[in-house]
């Protein structure tokens, strides 16, 4: 690997304990279901230099099992939280469907104009996230990282890396335990491949 090329590997979280909720940074552990994704996903590689992980435990916990497995180092960055989703947090979608149909649709087609009643401003999560990119970017240059965080987090890395509208990022999908891959050189990143697995 050249020393200029810095290779970002991002990961989303496996299933949490409780299923399928707008969860946010209600910080949910990882189903066994979760940990097997997560495992599976990983299984195999060793590629990595450095572990980077939101502090929530879906993935903070995974972070530290696989740390410690490759005897690599791992770094939690509260950046790489998710976005705060307010009266929205722990709710299962179903019954957000029925009781503001409307808001959560406006929320889906547009996060920016339409945030969730008392949730984190989209342009503060914006912020965030790009920040912690960008100082990951500059004091990692030339290494291989494994970045673990949340379908909102990655969605935005994706977005800054493309120049895609944070408005549209929901148009992008982001399974439990997929991979997406950003590679850096000579300072321009590049999204590598998304969704998939090594």
């Amino acid at each position: 690997m050249q020393h200029d090329l810095t290779v970002i590997d991002l990961i989303r979280h496996g299933e949490p304990v409780g299923g399928v909720l707008i969860r946010g940074q209600k910080d949910d552990p990882l189903s066994e279901a979760g940990w097997r994704q997560m495992r599976k996903a990983v299984d195999g590689q060793r590629p990595w230099q450095r572990i980077i992980a939101s502090p929530l435990l879906r993935c903070a916990d995974f972070a530290y099992e696989l740390g410690e497995k490759l005897n690599i180092p791992v770094t939690l960055e509260t950046a790489l939280r998710e976005i705060g989703f307010g009266e929205w947090e722990g709710v299962d979608p179903a019954t957000l469907y029925r009781n503001c149909p409307e808001a959560i649709d406006r929320f889906w087609a547009d996060p920016v104009a339409n945030p969730p009643p008392g949730g984190e401003p989209f342009t503060r999560f914006q912020a965030r996230v790009s920040g912690a990119l960008d100082a990951i970017i500059s004091h990692y240059t030339g290494k291989h990282l494994l970045v673990v965080a949340h379908g909102g987090v990655i969605r935005l890395i994706i977005a800054q890396v493309l120049g895609m509208p944070a408005s549209n990022i929901f148009r992008m999908d982001v399974p439990y335990a997929a991979v997406s891959r950003i590679v850096v050189e000579q300072g321009r990143a590049r999204l590598s491949f998304h969704g998939g697995s090594f």
